[in-house]
């Protein structure tokens, strides 16, 4: 059973107290489980540490020295300053300097042994010697302490200010010693023998303060058998608690909808295009799901403009015509009204009633709701506010936009008899991250555009580059296509020094004067909007300037170019999802992208990244890579367990062989009645975000 150490508080370990212990909480360490489970970023081999006269340039090296000198150097003609450490340590002269940090005086005195590290490089002067830039530095003592920092493989913490480096250390280095070997090992031991993985105190121990003959950049890499061990420890744990959501799910009673279908006939016999095969393959999933027993709990994933909305809306049609209420949740109340204003359009030749239901709403908990007058309910978040009531909900779609988690999702179920859900994702999402995010969900993937669908043209322009971009905004137009400008603000605005949408306007009219511009930003009512819209579409409008509130929801077949303003602001999902509102007909179709300098790398990597690829799979593993997976999540999934260890781009392969074990002790014991440890150690992990195991 848990020791007891998730719950032990940190400050009452030797040496650390309350005001330490305040410190630490900064960096999510309360209690020794956090403490353990607070991994170093990365590891210095000072087991054979190097003389000055040694070390190369342009690399990472660590050396021990005495300071001769610590002096403070201002730059000549600026206010600027450099901090000027030299040391000597028999075999030649290192210099460390910090620029603008003259309080670091105070830290170093002459004839101190002191321990740097950083990246070496040469003085461009001539006859320049070696320096570092902002080194690590620690100081050398007679203590038995200096066991820890020298003469091994020492780990380096991300450290909160008041802690020193070497006080850090210190600290991890008790809480090791004392409890690793108390942490209990709830993981049955076939699993951990099958997956070849070393035992859990060895492998906490290691990972702090590895034995001199291992390899320390596994280590720096995080692909150590050790790190591995708590890698798959720590997505075991995640996938059996979506077991066993998986599993709860599909032995609750649902409903079965079996109706001839008629509403959706009456919804395909006045669409302007027909369903592609990959379409009527996941519509097939679905509606079979649909008449099963027990809930639907289906993700439908695909590229922008593969169709998942007209997918989703063929299911609600069907739960409506069963005699059920249909509720389309999206995560902000833009989308959810472009939903409601594309959806209005296609059913009301139906006689159904739909309600628009978001923050904004007058009336934030509507009596026709509850008693069954409106029959689709589109909205945000407010759909699952306490007060809110359906009379009977029988389909919840929520359009994803990785905005939602599983608690979401079981609160919307709520309000409803074990509803059938259905999760729409308007990006594609790496296979890592859908076994993660959605691992308690089935899965069907529409890979397959529209017939007649050409590939979309992207070129990266420079602001010099104008004339050629009015160019052909004006030979399109010429054509009779349409275009949209998007901006990434609404107003001026100094600081950000963004081109806005409002002065966009204006300069586009004074461009062309003889087309006719329209104006679309998030700042409009819905009235206003869906006027601005619809003019569109009927081809009142040429030129569409306007934020990124047309990211999703708009088809537009004459639209062919699509021009970004500042493209190197966007993100890359966002770049592509932009992409997508042209090539909606067999038309050759533009998307032509404005970058200001300077670029970053990742700047230069996502333009990059969207001038060569068109495959969203592709794009969202690359968007992954480059912006992590909490940064590509866009916010916290509310109602989804931290990983601290695991790297779901570097852990792929654990995570996969997780998932199988994690399913397959699940199928074997669904109560886990025969793991009593395991059992508690997984509500522990899941604690207060689901409840895994229903008693009563």
């Amino acid at each position: 059973m848990d020791s007891g150490l998730s719950k032990q508080r940190i400050q009452f370990v030797k040496g650390i107290g309350p005001l330490r212990a305040g410190l630490l909480s900064r960096i999510g360490i309360n209690t020794i489980k956090d403490a353990l489970y607070y991994l170093p970023f990365r590891y210095e081999d000072r087991s054979s540490l190097k003389k000055i006269c040694e070390i190369g340039v342009e690399g990472i090296e660590t050396v021990k020295g005495k300071i001769i000198s610590a002096d403070i150097r201002r730059l000549r003609g600026r206010k600027s300053n450099i901090f000027e450490l030299t040391v000597n340590d028999g075999t030649g002269i290192l210099k460390c300097k910090w620029f603008n940090q003259p309080f670091m005086k105070k830290n170093f005195r002459t004839g101190q042994e002191v321990v740097l590290s950083g990246t070496v490089r040469r003085n461009a002067y001539p006859g320049g010697g070696l320096e570092i830039d902002n080194p690590e530095y620690e100081f050398l003592t007679e203590d038995r302490d200096s066991l820890i920092h020298m003469n091994r493989v020492v780990p380096v913490y991300r450290v909160t200010e008041g802690i020193s480096q070497k006080q850090f250390r210190k600290i991890m280095f008790g809480i090791v010693d004392s409890h690793s070997d108390k942490f209990p090992d709830t993981i049955p031991p076939d699993i951990i023998e099958r997956n070849n993985l070393p035992a859990l105190d060895h492998s906490i121990r290691q990972v702090h303060f590895p034995e001199d003959n291992l390899n320390t950049d596994l280590f720096n890499k995080g692909i150590s058998p050790y790190h591995k061990r708590l890698s798959f420890d720590e997505l075991f744990m995640f996938e059996l608690g979506l077991a066993v959501l998986k599993r709860n799910k599909n032995h609750d009673k649902g409903i079965a909808f079996n109706c001839p279908g008629n509403m959706q006939k009456g919804l395909l016999n006045i669409l302007p295009f027909a369903l592609t095969g990959a379409q009527k393959r996941v519509l097939a999933d679905i509606i079979r799901d649909m008449q099963r027993p027990y809930p639907m709990h289906r993700l439908i994933q695909g590229d922008v403009g593969c169709g998942k909305t007209v997918i989703a809306l063929l299911a609600m049609l069907n739960a409506v015509e069963c005699g059920y209420q249909a509720a389309l949740m999206a995560p902000t109340e833009i989308l959810a009204e472009q939903h409601y204003i594309n959806i209005h359009r296609m059913v009301e030749h139906l006689g159904l009633k739909l309600k628009l239901l978001t923050g904004s709403s007058k009336n934030r908990y509507p009596d026709n709701i509850a008693s069954g007058e409106i029959d689709i309910i589109i909205g945000t978040h407010a759909l699952i506010q306490e007060g809110v009531m359906f009379r009977n909900l029988g389909l919840a779609v929520i359009d994803e936009q990785h905005k939602f988690g599983v608690m979401q999702r079981t609160l919307l179920r709520k309000k409803g008899r074990n509803p059938d859900v259905l999760v729409m994702t308007a990006t594609p999402i790496p296979r890592s991250l859908a076994l993660t995010l959605y691992g308690d969900l089935d899965c069907s993937v529409i890979d397959e555009m529209p017939t007649g669908r050409k590939q979309i043209i992207t070129r990266l322009f420079s602001s010099s580059q104008k004339p050629e971009i009015y160019g052909l905004l004006n030979d399109e137009i010429r054509k009779g296509k349409q275009a949209y400008v998007v901006y990434p603000a609404i107003e001026d605005s100094e600081k950000a020094s963004l081109k806005s949408a409002i002065q966009g306007k204006e300069a586009f009219v004074k461009l062309f004067p003889e087309f006719r511009i329209g104006l679309l930003h998030g700042r409009m009512n819905t009235d206003e909007r869906e006027n601005i819209m619809a003019s569109f579409k009927d081809r009142k409008i040429d030129i569409l300037v306007c934020t990124t509130v047309i990211e999703v929801g708009v088809d537009v077949p004459d639209a062919t170019v699509m021009l970004i303003i500042h493209a190197e602001r966007f993100g890359l999902a966002q770049l592509h999802q932009l992409r997508g509102r042209v090539g909606r007909a067999a038309d050759k179709s533009y998307c032509l992208l404005i970058a200001y300098e300077p670029l970053n790398e990742d700047a230069k990597q996502r333009l990059d990244i969207m001038v060569s690829s068109c495959d969203g799979f592709g794009i969202a593993e690359k968007d992954l890579a480059i912006r992590g997976p909490g940064e590509f999540l866009g916010i916290k999934q509310a109602g989804m367990p931290d990983l601290r260890i695991a790297d779901l781009i570097r852990d792929l392969g654990i995570l996969e062989a997780a998932r199988t074990e994690a399913f397959n002790l699940i199928d074997r014991s669904p109560e886990l009645k025969e793991f009593p440890s395991l059992k508690e150690s997984l509500e522990v992990f899941w604690k207060g975000r689901v409840d895994l195991f229903i008693t009563g």
